[in-house]
């Protein structure tokens, strides 16, 4: 059996065992309880339902912001239920896998009340054209409701590109204070190498989105000086640990998705390399057969299908501070990582036959867990806390 095979033995066996759980209805307050693949002991509660939800953040008041791929940002109160949709959000129109993207607050929110969110944008001519943009707004919020003020385009994915699949487009703020996106390649593998675009690639711009002059490739103009890393596929989780260190999830092909402790100017090696292999079956070399290109901590054959990545320092789940949460599309899980030095072992999977979209972690280091849309129906937003908590 090769280590691939024996790969898929063994998680198709871990995700086995982490089966069995009792279904929720859809009702606000109603609890789910899961059964894991470790000791752990969860609940859910139901807390609200969505069209399409795809983002969510907290505001340092313990209110929330969650975004719907449909277009639409909620305020969400403080228990979770919904108050209103912002007003002057984006008007977006959502297209297979695009539409409205991700959302986070400034670190200085509470004397600047600035946001920045993602979403996707269509060529004015030729709407088969698309590509994400990133935006920054103030945000003025009332009890039970609020505006988007001042908005601004402050990056775009270049060129826009046919399709309607892989745009990433997460976002980061650094320990620095600097901006971090995700720009995925499009579908169209051959961006992630091509340093003329800023997709396939991890980019590092001010809040202005001007580029940084310690970015690797500073100077050779263009998006270039924005690139900070390269060889990525679709990363749809990007985050910071208590070191200051980033890391992001990216779907693989078929099979193969990856951890990645990204790194100044590393190239991780897509589409040359992946632990997966083409949809039409052709194989493509592990990144232990070229060792020039930086390899995952942790990958995934069969695939998770990740979503959202959220690294934990709460006190509710004391143990696991510093682990990895990544939210499972086709695996219909939450996927927690270990993560010892630089190094990182799924430790467990909690799942109840849910795609999941996107983690937070909330104010009071419960676990807030967007469903996917699923069979037309949308998704629930899902507090999860420990069964004798």
């Amino acid at each position: 059996m090769t280590a691939r095979s024996l790969l898929v033995s063994s998680l198709s066996s871990l995700a086995i065992l982490a089966s069995g759980c009792a279904f929720a209805q859809d009702d606000a307050g109603d609890t789910i309880s899961i059964s894991a693949s470790d000791d752990a002991s969860l609940t859910g509660t139901v807390l609200a339902q969505f069209d399409a939800p795809w983002a969510m953040t907290f505001l340092p008041d313990g209110r929330s912001l969650v975004t719907e791929k449909e277009g639409g940002i909620w305020l969400l109160d403080t228990d979770g239920s919904k108050l209103a949709k912002i007003e002057n959000a984006p008007n977006v129109t959502a297209r297979g896998q695009g539409g409205m993207g991700d959302i986070i607050i400034d670190p200085n929110f509470e004397k600047n009340g600035m946001v920045y969110l993602s979403y996707v944008e269509r060529e004015t001519d030729d709407d088969a054209y698309s590509g994400a943009v990133v935006e920054k707004a103030e945000i003025s919020l009332t009890a039970d409701g609020g505006s988007l003020m001042n908005r601004e385009i402050i990056w775009r994915q270049s060129p826009k590109m046919t399709g309607n699949g892989h745009y990433g487009h997460r976002l980061a703020i650094a320990p620095d204070g600097n901006l971090i996106i995700s720009s995925s390649d499009r579908q169209h593998f051959t961006p992630a190498q091509n340093m003329a675009s800023n997709m396939g690639k991890i980019i590092r711009v001010t809040t202005d989105g001007e580029p940084l002059e310690d970015n690797p490739f500073y100077g050779q103009g263009g998006v270039t000086d924005t690139i900070w890393s390269l060889g990525h596929r679709n990363i749809l989780g990007v985050a910071f640990d208590a070191e200051g260190r980033l890391w992001a999830q990216e779907m693989g092909p078929r099979h193969g998705d990856e951890l990645n402790l990204i790194k100044r100017g590393e190239n991780y090696g897509y589409p040359f390399v992946s632990d997966g292999d083409h949809y039409n079956g052709t194989e493509i070399p592990d990144h232990s057969e070229m060792p020039i290109y930086s390899a995952p901590k942790k990958s995934w054959v069969p695939a998770i299908s990740p979503a959202g990545l959220m690294i934990y320092d709460g006190e509710l789940f004391a143990d696991w501070a510093g682990d990895i949460f990544i939210g499972g599309l086709s695996s219909k899980a939450v996927v927690r990582v270990e993560v010892d030095g630089e190094n990182a072992e799924e430790a467990a999977r909690f799942e109840w036959d849910r795609r999941i979209r996107e983690i937070e972690q909330g104010p009071d280091g419960a676990l807030y867990v967007l469903e996917d849309t699923r069979n037309g129906e949308g998704g629930r937003l899902v507090k999860l806390t420990p069964s004798n908590g």
